[in-house]
């Protein structure tokens, strides 16, 4: 974090804005959503993500630098890369599931005539941190 935000945010705060701007770009995001699935040759995962092969290719070696995604070379013919996620890019499993969780409850489309910004006052919270509180 730069030193002149330092004052800025508390502790708990820097550790959430440093995480986003490791995993917050909309391709990486993608890209580690996509591996979750398992190991990806390049042209897989252009293709399942439908970047272009310099920005994957930009993003691959940045989530690699950062220790989210290994790469494996196949020298065999004919000569194949492949990805996967690392011990931490799986740790990003559960927070994906979650955050899935919430869009479904807070994105999807409100019932006819109700609105999306109400919310009742009797309602509990849901998701890990109201399972905390108890």
């Amino acid at each position: 974090m730069p030193p002149e935000d330092e004052e800025i945010y508390s502790e708990e705060a820097c550790g959430v804005i440093d995480s986003i701007q490791q995993i917050g770009s909309q391709w990486r995001l993608i890209v580690l959503h996509d591996l979750q699935d398992g190991e990806k040759r390049f042209n897989e995962l252009k293709r399942s993500t439908g970047s272009s092969s310099r920005t994957l290719s930009r993003v691959l070696d940045d989530l690699q630098e950062l220790g989210f995604v290994s790469r494996r070379l196949e020298e065999d013919a004919p000569v194949a890369t492949y990805y996967s996620l690392t011990s931490k890019g799986r740790s990003l499993c559960p927070v994906f599931d979650e955050i899935s969780d919430w869009a479904d409850e807070w994105l999807a489309s409100p019932p006819a005539g109700e609105d999306p910004a109400a919310v009742e006052e009797d309602e509990e919270p849901t998701g890990t941190a109201a399972a905390g509180a108890e």
